[in-house]
């Protein structure tokens, strides 16, 4: 008598590449979800809700005008200072928002990865959706100091989307690294609020990165974020505050790097997520 052949089936993330990537589609209500979940926990646990995310930017826009343009007198290139700072706000803290909830999104979300399968990496990018809603909220500010100071951005504006592509790219390829290193190094939950506090000082926040010396501008450029950054002021003030080309160069080089290779290590560590978690 013959007996039918058995078939094994094995349920491990990310086992077949191909069938791994096409998950992440058959996955994406769960992806909605987490977002939609994240957003509403955000703002519905906080006494002034959607308010937050307008109050910090603005409050930092507002130190940082004073410190750089009053006490310091940093030039503008023409552009009114608080303009200049809230342009590279926006990306900065969309970017340092993404790091901090993508940093503690697997430990977040450890009971449902240690019981279902799914891509792991729909938690971490769900995470950076959460963050980029605080950022078109926060938009509504830049948008606001362009009415006071009746600055009416150009044809520069339509170039905008690739830089919020750019942000993001640099957002999810550090946040990848940081929730994979936090999953095996808890450690690291107290390195991520360094990192962002750090990084603040070293990016070209409160003032444009022409004030930076020739000779340190290669070596400035090693910053992913300062051709985000100037990018987007570049988008937003009309072309007033230029981009060194060659410096931008390398910026968006190490932006790349710095997704591929956190896509690569996320990947590579995926599977024992479970285990550790």
């Amino acid at each position: 008598m013959n007996h039918p052949a058995e078939t094994e089936l094995i349920i491990e993330a990310g086992r077949a590449e191909k069938q791994y990537w096409r998950d992440l589609w058959r996955y994406r209500e769960l992806f909605y979800f987490l977002a939609w979940r994240d957003i509403l926990v955000r703002y519905k646990q906080t006494a002034i809700g959607l308010a937050w995310a307008l109050i910090r930017p603005l409050l930092t826009t507002l130190v940082f005008t004073f410190v750089f343009s009053k006490v310091a007198k940093l030039p503008s290139g023409g552009v009114p200072y608080a303009i200049l700072v809230f342009a590279a706000m926006l990306p900065w803290q969309f970017f340092s928002n993404a790091l901090s909830e993508c940093s503690n999104s697997l430990i977040g979300n450890a009971n449902l990865i240690s019981k279902v399968y799914f891509p792991r990496l729909i938690v971490p990018a769900s995470a950076v959706i959460v963050s980029f809603v605080d950022f078109l909220i926060s938009g509504m500010i830049l948008l606001g100091m362009m009415i006071w100071y009746n600055y009416v951005p150009d044809w520069h504006l339509l170039s905008l989307p690739i830089f919020i592509v750019i942000a993001f790219a640099a957002a999810m390829g550090a946040g990848l690294w940081l929730a994979a290193l936090n999953v095996k190094y808890r450690d690291f939950r107290y390195i991520v609020p360094f990192i962002v506090q750090f990084g603040l000082y070293v990016s070209p926040v409160g003032f444009s990165s022409s004030v930076v010396p020739d000779r340190w501008r290669l070596l400035y450029s090693l910053n992913p974020m300062v051709g985000v950054i100037d990018g987007f002021r570049w988008a937003i003030l009309r072309g007033n505050v230029q981009i060194d080309w060659t410096g931008f160069s390398i910026s968006m080089a190490l932006v790349f790097l710095l997704f591929v290779s956190g896509i690569w290590y996320f990947r590579k560590t995926e599977r024992t997520f479970a285990d550790v978690i």
